[in-house]
């Protein structure tokens, strides 16, 4: 028997004998299956939901539809199926034996059915459950969950990544859109705030209960609570076909037209609860939207006045918001005097046509403009706040009116009055809104016996709006602030009140971290308690009298210690300001975590409570200076999860986050943990040594390599590894010309040595020559790419590359190339085409190196791949990707050409070093361009470190045998092209510093300095060394989003010999005299010898006018600002700039004698290329060949591609 046969007589043996069950085959069936006895007829013929959903009836009046999704079901399903079809799938006490299942995919759940026409499914995964999908080997894949693993298998390799695409495709989506998206569909997994009642029953058939939740139109079965909590169930029942009857003392069914599901409560009261919580959500499933969405086709109805949930369906009639059902039942409890709620779906004969049109002329817009005005950041709740939340800024909100915009008339009573009696007489429903909350009285006497009242004049006036706002607000209490309040308590930060207990085990409080691992028979069993802000723990939970405590808003971090850091299976450590580090334990992960969540909300201040949805592994408050106020140390909340440092910060309200392992820098400086990304920096420091120290050892294990696969190593900016990074440039400068280059071995010593301080922090490490050998750098590559965990190429996809290597037809190769390198992870695509454009260059130097594209292939295949030279297929992948890397990779020709003149260099470069002999140390070969930057205008120089500027200029110009004329003022300029601004370098400054410092997106420039002859002639005339007046101002938003964001303000800027000093106001002449200059201090001040000036500002910041400045501002301890100046006009910009040039340089702004330089000036050799390099290895006369092949045919490059 072949073995398909052997596999289809299995699965029919198994069919046959497995009975069918709620449970998914997951689980083992024994263990939930209660056997009925044989003549029990009123038991199920068939044990689960798949069976019986086909069976003959449920009773005599009602009969069944064979459990097909026609009909009533159609109207069930609220959301369209993605995919479906037919899988294997594979329980986990069997690996070997796959069961038929129907798979249906939606945007919120993967299910599988016993067969296509079943209702109920036997399993549903949430998709936001979902963390990627796997190919475990021909036909088969996996679903992988935070918890568990779901292996399929499909028909065919083409229908399972059709399954795997597409379900990628939606975790991507969902995980894109936002974390936080709440469905209509699915519960919000784990929360007990979000469901109307949960908790265990009873289904007839089986022994154990099962954890059945009621949440919204929806009852939904799990096994358990666990279960539960990460979201995967076995089913769920649309209500808007169910009905629920009350059977026995402690029993009820709930009926559908596919089955019935007999429930059995613990108690008369439980079952009570039970029934109405399902007849509440029968009845929400069958309510009308049709107010609902008449009433959210106002934009900002759709979302919850109060917190911003999404679709809210009840409302608070008087108060004219729109809130959702959590908020509401806050509303409730304020009363009706405040507010009163309805349902905009269930409570129909409220909502007249004048009600809804009401609410969508005033609505969440124009209610939240009066009632929530001045909401603090820190006081605002959203989504995800509790019950004590919600309640505490609904009181502050609605009650005392803590947030409201007050009327100018507020506490002259009889004006309010009459103004309301004049307003409703109008349209302006705001208005009106404005007067009733802050003390009009809507029956006071309008002065007319004819038409006594507010309510009156309105109806006399036709304004039937307006007589509907009065009629819902005749009676309700209007906001006061209780007896005691304060203006400072309207932004008084309160934390959340906890509560939660239960034993841990404790050591005693330490002074130092925790180094060591602590035995289990160091810890002590503790009854601790969280309740009222306040941790406590005792002996036992008999005692009264706790042995010690702990206040929240002494905590200043939390860490959640990896998995048997110590003798318990799970650990936390809380550290208080006192410098004191306590250590606690469990063998219960779940309780830990519990643990952990209660008392970091319990101590996060509210407006970072963002933080607390991530897994954390430290999360607490720390110092930090950024932007332009390096001066004083700000409080920030951190939170560390992986290998990103999220946080909030005291100007803003929110999340950023830093990719550690991207960080251009990371080092200690005196106090602080520097944080260097793209060039921007992050100070962080401490006020108390112990958690900082714990801080600064976490930072810096998460942002060095934490595994062996590519994603776990320090990355570049392109998602390269640095250590593939530096490796690559290190051979690309000093190796491309060395004989036998990736086939000769480096030294094994050197290469272990060199390998383990690359994968310990590749940041600092820097390969340099004569301290490292070519060899020994290319066998750290080849070893570093060998000891892939998951290789170059994925262990999914390896096969794939290597059975695309056997098509015969080229165009369809390239094509299943260009594919698989699409599906590679984008960290091993970014290096895939960083590696093969290294060996692409290599091997145009296979005259010299001997090493042409066979050759490399023969080396790198069984590297790349792994495979010890087992499969030639490997060794023809790589040589196939060099051969046809312009094609596979889309190199367009700009990019060729860019490699094509690098080569050229390097080539020119090696001619020009061997034929002076040495070459000096410290030259440098750098590109400069005359006048604009274009190819044409490019000049490649060589840099020795004494050259100046003004040598710089003359070296130009000599080469292209331009003669100075006069009063026409030739200088090198620093262009940054991001900040779209640019810097005349003084004559006398070196450019080789400037060189090093320069960015990928700056670049020189000789041109004509058109402003000089003007600043030369102002500084001549002017009277005073120093400069002052009027500019407009902004500062650059750092790393952290900090700074002005707002625009440019008027700030008065004053320039002396020294510091240049920033003023709010105008100075008069008399504060600005030295004598009494000190008794009026500057906002800011800063050292003009550490500020450097650029001309220019980018046009995204919309600066007022076009004359200004970028400023850059460094201090000795190399902490970095920028802000920049806009004057009014051009003239000012060029007495400013001309003031800084004087300043900063003594007063010797232009040489006196330039042109004695120019002819005293030793001509240097031009023969050179246009990229910064360090001298090569090679045969002159080898070189010289290359050299003329390239000016014979300078498309050499682009021919064998």
């Amino acid at each position: 028997m072949s073995d398909k046969d052997d596999a289809e007589t299995m699965r029919g043996r198994l069919r046959s004998e497995r009975v069918n069950s709620l449970f998914s085959e997951d689980e083992l069936i024994e263990d939930y299956y209660d056997q009925p006895a044989a003549n029990d007829s009123s038991c199920w013929n068939d044990y689960g939901l798949s069976t019986l959903q086909s069976s003959g009836t449920v009773s005599r009046s009602s009969s069944m539809h064979s459990g097909s999704t026609e009909g009533l079901d159609a109207s069930a399903q609220l959301l369209p199926i993605i995919k479906a079809g037919w899988l294997d799938k594979n329980p986990p006490q069997g690996s070997y034996i796959y069961q038929k299942r129907w798979v249906k995919l939606d945007a919120d759940y993967l299910r599988y059915f016993d067969s296509e026409k079943d209702t109920y499914s036997k399993r549903f995964i949430p998709v936001t459950s979902i963390a990627r999908v796997a190919s475990i080997g021909d036909q088969k894949f996996e679903v992988i969950t935070n918890n568990r693993t779901f292996a399929f298998r499909a028909e065919s390799d083409a229908d399972r990544n059709e399954w795997m695409r597409t379900l990628q495709q939606m975790v991507d989506e969902r995980k894109f859109k936002g974390l936080n998206r709440i469905s209509l569909f699915q519960p919000p997994t784990g929360s007990l705030d979000s469901v109307d009642k949960c908790g265990l029953l009873e289904l007839r058939g089986f022994k154990n209960k099962l954890y059945v939740v009621v949440a919204g139109d929806k009852v939904f079965l799990y096994k358990n609570a666990e279960d539960y909590r990460q979201g995967i169930g076995i089913t769920y029942i649309e209500m808007n076909v169910g009905n629920v009857k009350d059977v026995d003392r402690r029993g009820f069914d709930l009926t559908t037209p596919y089955r019935i599901f007999s429930f059995s409560a613990d108690s008369d009261q439980e079952k009570d609860e039970w029934v109405e919580a399902m007849q509440q959500s029968i009845a929400e499933a069958l309510s009308n939207s049709e107010v609902a969405e008449k009433i959210w086709s106002v934009e900002a109805n759709q979302f919850c006045a109060d917190c911003g949930s999404p679709k809210p369906d009840w409302a608070s009639v008087n108060l004219c918001v729109v809130i959702c059902k959590r908020c509401a039942g806050e509303h409730r409890g304020l009363g009706p005097s405040i507010t009163k709620v309805r349902s905009l779906k269930m409570d129909r004969k409220v909502w007249t046509e004048e009600l809804i049109e009401l609410f969508c002329q005033v609505g969440n817009c124009v209610a939240n403009q009066f009632w929530a005005a001045n909401v603090p950041p820190s006081e605002a709740i959203h989504v995800a706040s509790g019950s004590q939340e919600r309640r505490r800024f609904l009181i502050a909100k609605y009650k005392e009116g803590k947030y409201r915009r007050y009327h100018p008339l507020f506490g002259n009573q009889e004006e309010l009055n009459k103004a309301l009696c004049a307003t409703v007489t109008t349209s302006d429903l705001a208005e009106t809104q404005s007067l009733v909350f802050c003390g009009a009285e809507v029956s006071c006497f309008s002065g007319d016996p004819d038409f006594p009242n507010p309510i009156a004049l309105a109806e006399q006036a036709g304004q039937k709006l307006q007589m509907e706002f009065l009629l819902h607000n005749k009676n309700s209490e209007i906001p006061r602030v209780e007896a005691g309040s304060s203006e400072e308590k309207h932004y008084s930060v309160i934390l959340p009140s906890v509560t939660h207990n239960g034993f841990l085990y404790k050591t005693p409080s330490m002074a130092k971290l925790v180094h060591e691992r602590k035995s289990r028979e160091e810890f002590s069993r503790r009854w601790c308690t969280l309740n009222d802000s306040i941790f406590s723990y005792y002996e036992n939970d008999r005692n009264a009298v706790p042995n010690g405590e702990i206040k929240m808003e002494e905590i200043v971090c939390l860490v959640n210690n990896p998995p048997d850091t110590h003798g318990f299976e799970s650990t936390f450590e809380v550290y208080i300001e006192s410098e004191r580090l306590y250590l606690f334990g469990l063998d219960n992960p779940e309780a830990i975590r519990k643990w952990v969540k209660s008392i970091a909300k319990s101590f996060i201040h509210p407006r970072a409570d963002e933080l607390l949805r991530l897994d954390f592994e430290r999360i607490g408050r720390l110092q930090y200076k950024g932007g332009l106020n390096l001066e004083r140390a700000k409080e920030g909340w951190f939170a560390l999860a992986q290998s990103v440092l999220y946080a909030f910060f005291e100007d803003s309200d929110k999340e950023e986050a830093v990719h550690l392992k991207k960080l251009q820098e990371l080092s200690i400086q005196g106090d602080s943990l520097v944080l260097v990304e793209r060039r921007r920096t992050l100070y962080i420091q401490g006020d108390r040594k112990l958690d900082f120290l714990g801080w600064v050892a976490a930072i810096q294990k998460a942002a060095g390599c934490s595994g062996d696969t590519l994603s776990e190593q320090q990355l570049t900016e392109s998602d390269i590894p640095v250590i593939v990074d530096r490796c690559i440039d290190y051979i690309t400068q000093c190796g491309l010309t060395s004989e036998g280059i990736y086939r000769k071995s480096g030294q094994n010593s050197k290469t272990t040595s060199l390998l383990e301080m690359l994968r310990k922090d590749a940041r600092r490490v820097r390969l340099k020559e004569g301290e490292h050998h070519v060899d020994d750098v290319s066998n750290t590559l080849k070893r570093f790419f060998r000891d892939l965990g998951d290789g170059l190429f994925t262990k999914e996809f390896c096969q794939d590359w290597l059975k695309a290597a056997a098509i015969e037809n080229e165009e369809e190769k390239i094509g299943q190339y260009r594919q698989l390198l699409s599906s590679l992870p984008m960290v091993n695509r970014a290096t895939v085409k960083a590696l093969i454009n290294h060996l692409y260059r290599v091997q145009y130097f296979s005259e010299m190196n001997q090493m042409n594209t066979h050759n490399l292939a023969i080396v790198f295949g069984p590297t790349l791949f792994q495979t010890d030279g087992k499969d030639y297929k490997a060794g023809r992948v790589v040589e196939d990707l060099i051969s046809r890397y312009v094609v596979i990779f889309s190199v367009d020709e700009q990019e060729m050409r860019k490699q094509q003149d690098e080569i050229q260099a390097i080539i020119k470069m090696r001619i020009a070093g061997s034929s002076s002999g040495t070459q000096q140390a410290g030259d440098f070969i750098c590109t400069v361009y005359l006048e604009e930057k274009k190819t044409e205008a490019e000049q490649h120089i060589k840099i020795p470190a004494t050259m100046t500027a003004e040598e710089l200029t003359f070296e130009i110009l000599d080469r292209r045998k331009i003669e100075t004329k006069e009063k026409e003022y030739w200088s090198c300029f620093e262009v940054n092209e991001r900040e779209e601004a640019e810097r005349p370098l003084h004559y006398s400054e070196k450019v080789l510093p400037i060189l090093h410092s320069l960015g990928t997106d700056s670049y020189l420039v000789v041109k004509k300095q058109l402003s000089m002859e003007n600043m030369l002639i102002y500084l001549a005339s002017r009277v005073s060394d120093s400069k002052h007046g009027m500019m407009k101002f902004r500062e650059e938003r750092n790393l952290l989003g900090l700074g002005l964001s707002t625009g440019f303000h008027d700030r008065y800027f004053i320039l002396n010999n020294s510091c240049l000093r920033l003023y709010k106001e105008v100075r008069s002449l008399k504060q600005r005299m030295p004598a009494v200059e000190t008794s009026h201090r500057p906002e800011k001040e800063w050292p003009v010898k550490n500020l450097k000036v650029y001309l220019g500002i980018k046009k995204k910041l919309r600066p007022p006018s076009c004359w200004g400045f970028t400023v850059f501002y460094e201090n000795e301890k190399h902490e970095k600002q920028q802000w920049y100046l806009c004057c009014d006009t051009q003239m000012e910009l060029r007495e400013w700039f001309a003031s800084f040039l004087y300043v900063q340089n003594g007063g010797n702004v232009w040489p006196s004698e330039s042109s004695k330089v120019r002819a005293s000036r030793t001509q240097q050799d031009s023969r050179l290329g246009n990229i910064s390099l360090i001298p090569l290895r090679g045969n002159e006369n080898e070189m010289r060949n290359s050299v003329a092949a390239f000016a014979a045919d300078p498309l050499t490059l682009l021919r064998n591609v």
